[in-house]
Formats: structure tokens, C-alpha cells, sequence
């Protein structure tokens, strides 16, 4: 007869494989039953994006089978873990934000921020898209909304939804056609009520859309609420690639940790003849991400389904999810969610170090 103590310790062999700690010891193990030689038990996964749930189930599963079971019944469940100092900074319940950033604008930075959220809250996750970019909000296009947001009473706003992701942009609040002209104080409070006044209720990651270059409102972030990570887009010529490294360079003068790269317009396929072609270069930023010992997340080629969906308020993840476009910002979010999941654990174990002034998750 297996025991309960028997599928602890085998599962106690298995590592969970980005964090190197086993599943026992992080207590992912859960609601273990057993039913003559019928093993049933929960695996709580630390983000429901995990990218390599295949490669758990098939060790934990061989583990088990091992103990003389003949049957072995695996449930999912997800709990993202939350980072610790965003718990004393803000009132609403957010375990993780993700800063999209760009040293230069034209990249794509926003069509990346769309669709990484879309992919996030597509594997399950709660998720929040926040435009920062005050001056040019263009998360209402991409999105498809264009009504005014409700408010809850006088001081709270309910933010509005699309696709599984609750959204707050200045896009909603001002006329297409009227521009937005402040100053920087009246930035700095416009940014701190989207993080206070709106009711974005529980979520695991709020993605923040910032405006590129490295100003007012990336200074105001990071005073307002910690950032548990930032990502940089770029595409591939040179020109763009000179600013990654001022994107990158301004996180880690604010303390945040880089998450990683993303490679933008990486390249082009002919939808006739199939032909690659490299339009703006290729393999820059990921040669730009080793350098500045920073992780590459990934490639997103250029095709006109992704522009037509961003014009058009239908994002390539949502009309084409099976395509190798939606699926390149699928395999980015994965990432995205897997190293997010990395740094608030092993912080809220003390195993977040510092280099110098610059904040990294030590890699084992």
C-alpha cells in the first residue's frame, strides 16, 4: 500500500526547474489521495504561464508510478507569488508590476505590453494594463475601448475590461483629438491616481505601459510603487539598439530588476514565397541583452496581422492565437511570468542580492 509519506518524498526529489528547489520543500505539493494503487494530488504551480509545467508533470508523474502506482491523477492549480514591498506601498492588491519600457519610440512597445498582458490573462492569470504614457496614450486603440470608465464613488474609478485584462489609460478620460499639456506635477499625480484611485481589484500582475525614453513618468513610477521588474523593447538596427542600453541603465538606477529583452520587428517571412527577410537587421538586441548580461525574451517577427491588430483594436493573441506571431508573445509571457515568479521568491526568502547599486536575482 502506498503512503502519503511515501509521495512526499519521492515529489521531495522533484525540482521545481527555474527555481532549483523541489516541489515539497516550496509546498506545491497539495491535497495528496490515495486510492488503492490511484494517486491523486494537486501541483500549485507559481504562475499559471508556467513554460515548463510539461517537464514537472512528466518527473513528478515517473516519480510516483515508481512507488508501484498505476494510476497518477495530477490537478493544476497557480498561485503567484507576491512581491513583498508592493503590499506596503499600495492600498489595491497587486502581487507583481511589469514595466514595459523603450529608449526610443517606434519599437513597438506598446504592441508588446498589449499582447503580453492578453497573454498572461490568457493562461489564467489576473491581469491590469496601465498606460503611463500620458501624453500618447494608445491603449484604448489597441485595445478596442473607447467609452469613459464608471466611477465606484467619489474617489474610486472602476477601470474598464477587454479580453481578460482590466484597463485605465488617459486615452479614456480626454478626447481623441484634444492633447494632453502638463507639466511634470500634474504627470506625477495623473500617474499616482491610476495606481490608487482605480479599483483594479485583486490582480497578479499589473503591466505598465510606459512612454519611451527615460523621463518623468519612469522617475514617478519608481517613487511611487516598487516595480518588481522591467522589460526592454527594441528592434534590431543600431539606432534603436544605442537606446536599449539607456533603458536598461535607467532601471538599474532605479532599482528595478530587468527582466529581460524583447526583439521587436525581428524580421519578416513573404507570405507568398515564404522568403525571410532581415528588414531592420536581426539578432541585435540579443546580442546587445548578452553583452549587458541581461536575459533575451525573445523574438517578434514583422507582419501585417499584428499592425492590422493594433489598428484595429483586435490584438493578434486574441483573432490569430495559433499563428507563430501569437505564439512568439506567448513564449515571452511565459518567460515574463516564469523570472517574475524567480524574483519574488527567492526575495521574500533574502535571496534577492545587490551588486553594487544594481539589484539582481542571484542565479544558481
Amino acid at each position: 500500500m502506498i503512503t502519503e509519506q511515501q509521495v512526499l518524498s519521492v515529489l521531495g526529489k522533484v525540482n521545481e526547474p527555474e527555481l532549483h528547489r523541489d516541489l515539497v520543500s516550496l509546498r506545491m505539493v497539495r491535497d495528496i489521495k490515495i486510492q488503492n494503487d490511484a494517486v491523486n494530488f494537486t501541483i500549485v504551480l507559481t504562475t499559471p504561464a508556467c513554460p515548463l509545467r510539461n517537464q514537472i508533470e512528466s518527473e513528478a508523474r515517473t516519480a510516483v508510478m515508481a512507488l508501484g502506482a498505476k494510476q497518477v491523477n495530477i490537478k493544476w492549480d497557480a498561485n503567484v507569488p507576491t512581491d513583498k514591498r508592493i503590499s506596503g506601498r499600495l492600498s489595491i492588491p497587486v502581487k507583481s508590476t511589469i514595466a514595459v519600457a523603450s529608449g526610443k519610440g517606434g519599437v513597438g512597445k506598446t504592441t508588446v505590453s498589449v499582447n503580453l498582458a492578453i497573454a498572461l490573462a490568457q493562461s489564467g492569470a489576473k491581469v491590469g494594463l496601465m498606460d503611463a504614457d500620458i501624453y500618447g496614450p494608445n491603449i484604448p486603440i489597441m485595445m478596442g475601448v473607447n467609452e469613459p470608465p464608471r466611477a465606484r464613488d467619489e474617489q474610486h474609478i472602476i477601470p474598464l475590461e477587454a479580453y481578460g485584462v482590466k484597463l485605465m489609460s488617459m486615452g479614456f478620460l480626454v478626447p481623441p483629438d484634444q492633447a494632453v499639456i502638463w507639466r511634470g506635477p500634474m504627470l506625477h499625480s495623473a500617474i499616482r491616481q491610476f495606481l490608487t484611485d482605480v479599483d483594479w481589484g485583486e490582480l497578479d500582475y499589473l503591466v505598465i505601459d510606459l512612454p519611451p525614453g527615460t523621463g518623468d513618468a519612469q522617475l514617478t513610477l519608481a517613487q511611487s510603487v516598487p516595480l518588481t521588474g522591467g522589460v526592454v523593447v527594441a528592434t534590431p538596427q543600431d539606432v534603436a539598439l544605442a537606446d536599449v542600453i539607456k533603458g536598461i541603465t535607467m532601471f538599474r538606477k532605479l532599482e528595478v530588476p530587468v527582466i529581460g529583452v524583447v526583439e521587436n520587428m525581428s524580421y519578416f517571412i513573404c507570405p507568398h514565397c515564404n522568403e525571410r527577410t532581415d528588414i531592420f537587421a536581426h539578432g541585435g538586441a540579443r546580442q546587445m541583452a548578452e553583452r549587458l548580461d541581461v536575459p533575451f525574451l525573445g523574438e517578434i517577427p514583422l507582419d501585417v496581422a499584428i499592425r492590422v491588430g493594433g489598428d484595429t483594436g483586435k490584438p493578434i493573441t486574441v483573432t490569430h492565437p495559433d499563428t507563430p506571431y501569437a505564439l512568439a508573445f506567448h513564449k515571452i509571457a511565459q518567460a515574463v511570468a516564469a523570472a517574475v515568479s524567480v524574483m519574488n521568491v527567492q526575495a521574500a526568502e533574502g535571496e534577492l542580492i545587490s551588486a553594487g547599486s544594481i539589484p539582481v536575482v542571484r542565479r544558481k
